[in-house]
């Protein structure tokens, strides 16, 4: 397989790279923006002050060749540490040391905010030292402009176009996605992120989409590699990650009542252009509380083993990883009337939670809650327990 294959779909890289960090240099306001989060960042602004900010910009820019340098001496570097240490309590991470050898994986991951779950992956990754790096998984959906495009691709995205409608077309897309991301893991060693289902959860329930596997499966297929047999090569890995506040937990619900309001009167919702730059921005900077993520283990493959046994496999880790915080039970026993887990949140302010959303309308508070309670629903139908 040649790059140039999966020119368009894939990261930047070689001249592409180079004519891209041109482009966002050029960009008004990129440099102060980079410089303004630089003086204010509290490890930075100690050590230098806002003068010497452009300096210390032009350093990093000047160590970024490819995106593998971006994503370790910017995202990394400084965005991610500017957007820990301002709008989370704790990060915490697990799992990754147990995978053993530094060997490229599938992260099959739930999906809660646009950008910083494969981020905050990539950072758990690069704090612990791990060699092998993540490409993700995005939708065009999200490439608004050129900028926009510029700052995914020098970032490692891999971009599935959903604008498709012809059914030939959606095919080929998904076979060339396909191989593109096997020529990733065997070919390139490079890990892959990818959400377990399309868009994010936005009711808080984590089912993978059998299509995912299937759509990962295509190229081994191909060759007439069996099911079982993808799954040991390919290193599927689940991965829970958990938010004890979900910044963008009110328009997330309010897309979803518009959106069931718009199928019951037999109508087609339309997300307006910009509604996903714009929770973007509120996930990244507003505050998420403590945040874990943790790393399964690898799913396993044999001859009985098929789209159906591999999900719920995965799912089972998603859900019994999950971290579940006292929003989360507090959210489950709201609901319920009840106080069951009244002993996970009793250092909560549980009147000041309710009161954050006493201004939504009935649905769309339920609604939230409901986003809030139900990974503790799966926990329970997971280990067995009753769900009330």
């Amino acid at each position: 397989m040649k790059e140039d294959d999966f020119r368009d779909i894939g990261p930047y890289e070689g001249q592409d790279f180079d004519d891209a960090m041109n482009r966002l240099m050029q960009y008004p306001q990129l440099l102060n923006n980079f410089t303004d989060i630089l003086s204010r960042h509290n490890r930075v602004v100690n050590k230098w002050k806002s003068f010497h900010a452009k300096r210390m910009l032009s350093m990093l820019l000047g160590q970024v060749h490819n995106y593998l340098d971006f994503q370790e001496f910017i995202t990394c570097g400084v965005f991610l540490d500017m957007i820990e240490s301002s709008s989370i309590d704790q990060f915490t991470f697990d799992g990754i040391s147990q995978l053993g050898e530094d060997k490229p994986h599938i992260y099959i991951s739930n999906h809660r905010d646009i950008v910083l779950d494969t981020a905050l992956l990539d950072l758990a990754l690069y704090r612990t030292d791990c060699r092998t790096r993540c490409e993700m998984v995005i939708g065009d959906n999200l490439i608004v402009n050129q900028f926009v495009k510029d700052l995914f691709k020098v970032n490692g995205a891999i971009t599935v176009r959903r604008s498709l409608t012809s059914t030939a077309e959606l095919r080929a897309e998904t076979q060339r996605l396909s191989r593109y991301m096997r020529h990733c893991i065997e070919d390139k060693k490079m890990s892959l992120w990818i959400a377990q289902k399309s868009g994010r959860s936005k009711d808080g329930v984590d089912n993978t989409s059998p299509a995912i596997l299937k759509m990962l499966y295509l190229a081994y297929r191909e060759d007439g590699i069996s099911f079982g047999e993808f799954l040991n090569r390919a290193s599927i890995v689940p991965v829970s990650i958990s938010y004890q506040y979900d910044p963008c937990d009110i328009t997330k619900s309010e897309e979803e009542i518009r959106k069931l309001k718009a199928e019951g009167a037999y109508n087609v919702y339309v997300k307006k252009k910009y509604a996903d730059i714009l929770d973007l921005v509120r996930g990244l900077r507003l505050n998420k509380g403590n945040v874990h993520l943790q790393v399964g283990t690898p799913v396993k493959g044999d001859e009985k083993s098929d789209p159906a046994s591999a999900v719920r496999d995965i799912d089972r880790q998603i859900h019994l990883n999950y971290r579940l915080w006292d929003t989360n039970y507090f959210a489950y026993d709201y609901l319920n009337g009840s106080s069951r887990f009244a002993i996970k949140y009793e250092d909560m302010s549980t009147k000041s939670f309710v009161k954050h959303y006493k201004h939504l309308k009935p649905e769309i508070r339920d609604f939230v809650f409901r986003s809030y309670a139900n990974p503790v629903y799966s926990m329970l139908r997971e280990t067995g327990q009753s769900e009330v």
